[in-house]
């Protein structure tokens, strides 16, 4: 086995066991905001190492220059759409009387 393959395999098993990771905390989690902190790591840590991967593996290709689109739209709306979904719940919570009163 070469030294390419051997960073690949280990970037493939940072990157999934990060999204595996996420994935259980968001299972364990009860509460919304609580599973909130575990969508951050999969895009800002797992999302980088599966493209680093495939960018090593197939280079600038098409299948590397569409991996590397893809990851530079997750890391610019992540955080977007993790904001936009808890002001969802906050409104949504306050409507309905769980939080505190809406002004």
């Amino acid at each position: 086995m070469a030294g390419h393959d051997i960073v690949i395999s280990i970037l493939l098993a940072f990157g999934v066991g990060i999204e595996l990771l996420c994935c259980l905390g968001l299972w364990a989690m009860r509460r919304t905001f609580d599973r909130l902190h575990y969508v951050g790591p999969a895009v800002v840590l797992g999302t980088p190492a599966l493209v680093v991967a495939v960018v090593i593996e197939e280079g600038f290709s098409s299948a590397g220059a569409k991996a590397f689109a893809i990851a530079v739209i997750l890391l610019l709306s992540g955080s977007v759409v993790t904001h936009a979904t808890a002001r969802a719940i906050h409104r949504a919570s306050t409507r309905s009387g769980e939080g505190e009163k809406a002004r």
